[in-house]
């Protein structure tokens, strides 16, 4: 059999089981939601003048950045478990999230002195950051690859990773909450290296569990 049959064949049985593969996804993705939420819960919490700071844009973006990265690699992720899924042409949604963060760097350094750019990049969590988004986000990463399992993806790594970033977007929205530096430039910087760490677990593992 050619290799276009053999995939055309593949996506032909992923579409008659197009509603279990959406109850898998739909069971993951609330699973991977809620096992973030306890283990958010469980270890940190939400900071303690959360109710002042929602008041704020600075704090408020961060959940905005957050939530539109796990929802477009999640909607990426379920597109690239099918054989005959384009990588190339569904990789353009990833982009809206780092453009939203670019635009929100930009305005802070508009309105901020140069002198304080530097401090806002640090800030004062990095270390909590790149230990606890990691840890909230490996249960979710865990889940998305178990339903991954399910599909028969032809490109296994860049389905992984991208399950990573899905996970890493979950476990970033909820640490957003207790964080205290609402900074972009921090969020550009920490934020996205404890999200790279869930990635590229995601690569790693992917090929060795959603083989087919």
């Amino acid at each position: 059999m050619e290799t276009d049959d053999l995939i055309t064949a593949l996506a032909a049985d992923t579409r008659r089981g197009r509603i279990s593969m959406a109850w898998a996804w739909s069971a993951a993705g609330v699973a991977a939601v809620a096992v973030a939420a306890i283990v958010f819960f469980a270890v940190l919490g939400a900071r303690s003048d959360i109710a002042a700071a929602a008041e704020t844009f600075r704090f408020l973006f961060k959940f905005v950045v957050t939530m539109v990265l796990a929802a477009s690699a999640f909607g990426l992720l379920k597109m690239l478990s099918r054989p005959d899924s384009d990588p190339h042409r569904s990789l353009l949604g990833l982009a809206v999230a780092p453009m939203l963060l670019a635009a929100g760097i930009v305005a802070e350094l508009a309105v901020s002195p140069p002198g304080t750019w530097s401090a806002k990049l640090v800030g004062t969590n990095s270390l909590v950051c790149l230990t606890f988004i990691p840890l909230i986000g490996i249960g979710p990463l865990a889940l998305l690859l178990l339903a991954l399992r399910h599909g028969a993806p032809s490109h296994p790594m860049l389905a992984g990773a991208t399950a990573g970033l899905a996970a890493g977007g979950i476990a970033a929205t909820f640490y957003a909450a207790h964080c205290t530096d609402d900074s972009p430039l921090f969020v550009a910087t920490w934020y996205t290296l404890a999200i790279a760490m869930l990635t590229l677990a995601g690569a790693f593992a992917a090929p060795r569990i959603a083989r087919w």
